[in-house]
């Protein structure tokens, strides 16, 4: 059996199309159902059903279908950490991460890795915190940044640090210079916050029910960036980590104002990798540098809580 039979075959999976697949292979069509056939006498059984309305796969092409898209990224792994050998001159990494918030703190981080080895390529997909980790289980990802990972088999927290939630606001705005404020002062402001389909809205929910404050905002948004034009614009305030708006707090757009000691939201960040796949070097640099940026992020959060206090 040949590498190039189950390339072709995965390709048929993912697209459901011979003629899909012809052309995101760059072959005739005819070369891809003469590779189905390869496999097909191979294994010795029928893989696929062929119609008008595309093709179905037999209970043998399921079969093959959940492994056989592994077993290709598996090599394509080893392809990677035989790249190693040329140190960090090349490579790719895949990184899936857990919401708008995680990739606004995620890519400076990417942003300053890429410059130090401007050879490497990223992939960065965004997705919910289950699909990022069973990405990983299935190794479609090297790594995965997320809030509240749940516990997958395969999946290992390589380190876990804690996002702090601070009041974020127009730098003009008449609680800007406040050095902390109460749940109770932010429940009386207009506020924008994320649906409670988001894990850190949940967060919210709970630590403000146990004050015996009902939240009641005024916009409700899936949008990082639509949290902060409301922000900028002075219609709401939001709560976000400061990390999150770095860069609008030191141009002077935003500012970030604690919440009173002891009712400030926490929720964990979590960096994922498989522990039974050795990592190719240029994700283990990645993974390096991106704990080390977490664990700096945990050290200026206890400094900054320390001033408050």
């Amino acid at each position: 059996m040949q590498l190039r039979a189950l390339m072709y075959f995965d390709e048929l999976v993912r697209t459901n199309s011979m003629r899909a697949a012809a052309e995101n292979l760059n072959v005739a069509a005819t070369a891809v159902s003469r590779q189905i056939e390869n496999l097909e006498h191979h294994f010795g059984t029928p893989l696929v059903e062929r119609s008008n309305r595309g093709i179905k796969l037999t209970a043998a092409g399921e079969l093959l279908a959940a492994r056989a898209g592994k077993t290709l990224r598996e090599l394509e792994h080893v392809h990677q950490l035989i790249d190693d050998l040329q140190g960090l001159q090349r490579g790719r990494v895949v990184i899936f991460a857990n919401g708008a918030v995680v990739a606004n703190l995620l890519a400076p981080v990417l942003a300053e890795f890429s410059l130090r080895y401007p050879k490497l390529r990223f992939e960065v997909a965004i997705t919910s915190a289950r699909e990022a980790v069973e990405a990983l289980a299935a190794a479609e990802a090297d790594l995965v940044v997320t809030l509240f990972a749940p516990k997958i088999s395969g999946v290992k927290v390589r380190v876990r640090s804690e996002l702090t939630y601070d009041v974020i606001m127009a730098a003009d705005h008449p609680a800007a210079g406040a050095k902390e404020l109460t749940l109770r002062d932010l429940v009386r402001m207009p506020l924008a916050l994320p649906d409670k389909s988001f894990s850190a809205r949940q967060a919210f929910e709970d630590v403000f029910a146990k004050d015996g404050l009902t939240l009641d905002p005024v916009f409700v948004t899936g949008s990082l960036e639509m949290l902060k034009e409301l922000v900028l614009r002075r219609a709401a305030v939001t709560l976000l980590p400061a990390l999150a708006v770095q860069r609008e707090i030191q141009a002077g757009q935003l500012t970030a104002v604690p919440v009173v000691s002891g009712r400030a939201v926490r929720t964990p960040i979590d960096l994922c990798v498989a522990p039974d796949r050795q990592l190719s070097f240029a994700a283990g640099k990645l993974v390096d540098f991106i704990e080390g940026f977490m664990r700096g992020a945990d050290t200026r959060k206890s400094g900054r809580r320390k001033a408050v206090e």
